[in-house]
């Protein structure tokens, strides 16, 4: 899936490990990703919680989209930091699910807190391709 993820990719993130139910995506904050306050524009940092979010959930097959996410905002960040995402699976309940996203950055005191994400999502294919 994350292929095929033009949006994502175009912005840099890179998907650097996928398990059951868990993902971990990283983006590098640039100049055009920043706002008027010269922090990142917290749509950047919604979509790279999303794209961990996405591939967390579709870990485990079959296709399943958001049915809604919440975010609170931490911290900011700024231009070169390098954040990062990780998705976990709260539970799994019929054809829905609640995820976790932490997005951080590593700083020398140890990781900062960017963003809080919870995503709910729903399977939109059943096993076997039908809906």
């Amino acid at each position: 899936m994350f292929d095929a993820d033009h949006a994502s990719r175009s912005l840099g993130i890179e998907l650097v490990d996928v398990g059951p139910g868990t993902a971990t995506a990283t983006m590098t904050v640039t100049k055009t990703m920043v706002n008027g306050h010269q922090i990142a524009h917290g749509g950047y940092l919604f979509l790279l919680a999303d794209t961990a979010f996405a591939c967390a959930c579709n870990s485990q097959g079959p296709a399943t989209v958001a049915a809604g996410a919440e975010v609170s905002f931490v911290a900011s960040a700024r231009v070169d930091d390098r954040l990062i995402a990780v998705a976990q699976e709260r539970t799994r309940y019929g054809r829905n699910g609640i995820y976790d996203v932490t997005v951080y950055r590593d700083t020398p005191a140890g990781r900062d807190v960017v963003l809080e994400f919870r995503g709910r999502s729903r399977t939109i294919q059943r096993e076997g391709g039908s809906e």
